[in-house]
């Protein structure tokens, strides 16, 4: 199973939209608060695009020129994961880098161990998506290794989550060992569950997402990102993306989503060694609908060959 890298970021951002809709229904659809980690990634992959390297300064300015202001309670713990995902692209094929600079983005909202070791644990799988190297037998045990030395429950719950898989262990099973953890532990412990249990299934991943008695909408959104990653846009029924323009909330902004696949294709492009004769860190923002409009790149480096880190 051979996808594009383009696909694959593209089936993350709009798995994880996906997600988000369909864990939402009816009234609460209209109750649901605005989500911020569609503007953090926008801001942060601008950051990355335009300065083609990470700089944490830089972001940490976004971030407060933005005005969003991030709680402390499970929403925002989850959606700071999912703001990552523009470093998890650009660092996803050098693991030493990518774990240096997902711990750097999370301190710029939250100073929380349990939420730096989700976070990377999140990263590391998709980034395992992205090099298609991901095998459900040894994933768990590699972000186990991943996480390092670590004081938080985090391994032991990423443990126990793979010896129930290797023994087949259904929804239920899973949901009654899970049931007494903490909030973001119990939703990550799932989310791995529903994507691991039916790896090339995207639609079955996220409806058991969904069917779970959540304590949170994420639970089925980082399921979907996950799922996304691995199974590319091609994995994502065809029906679902319609869900994007049906039933989106009101306060969602209409350009998010475009722009959002826009900057998506255009980060890899960077992260890609793409030369363009007239484009500089000035005018990347003028150049971007000029970029997407050619039906082909003029060049695309091997990793560490051209590009700058």
């Amino acid at each position: 199973m051979h996808y594009s890298l383009v696909s694959r970021t593209r089936g993350t951002i709009l798995g994880a939209l996906i997600g988000e809709i369909l864990a939402l229904e009816g009234e609460q659809m209209q109750k649901f608060a605005s989500s911020y980690w569609q503007k953090m990634i926008i801001l942060g992959a601008e950051s990355l695009i335009e300065l083609g390297r990470f700089d944490l300064d830089d972001w940490s300015r976004r971030q407060q020129q933005s005005g969003i202001i991030i709680e402390n309670n499970i929403h925002a713990s989850l959606q700071v994961i999912l703001s990552t995902l523009p470093v998890t692209l650009f660092f996803h094929e050098h693991t030493v880098k990518l774990r240096q600079n997902l711990l750097n983005i999370v301190k710029i909202w939250h100073s929380d161990p349990v939420i730096e070791d989700w976070t990377l644990a999140v990263g590391y799988a998709i980034a395992q998506s992205f090099t298609e190297k991901l095998t459900p037998a040894t994933l768990i045990p590699q972000i186990i290794g991943f996480l390092g030395e670590t004081t938080t429950s985090v391994p032991q719950i990423l443990l126990k989550l793979h010896n129930l898989l290797e023994k087949q262990a259904g929804l239920e099973i899973i949901q009654a060992e899970f049931c007494t953890e903490e909030k973001l532990n119990y939703n990550l412990g799932i989310a791995f569950y529903c994507f691991l249990s039916s790896l090339e299934d995207f639609r079955l991943s996220v409806l058991r997402a969904t069917q779970v008695n959540s304590r949170s909408v994420y639970l089925s959104t980082i399921t979907a990102a996950l799922s996304g990653a691995y199974n590319a846009t091609t994995g994502i029924p065809v029906s679902w993306r319609f869900l994007l323009v049906k039933n989106s909330p009101a306060q969602w902004q209409t350009t998010d989503l475009p722009q959002m696949l826009k900057l998506a294709d255009i980060l890899v492009a960077t992260w890609s060694g793409v030369y363009h004769s007239t484009l500089n860190q000035g005018e990347v923002r003028a150049e971007w609908p000029i970029i997407l409009s050619h039906a082909s790149l003029e060049a695309i480096a091997a990793p560490r060959v051209i590009r700058l880190r």
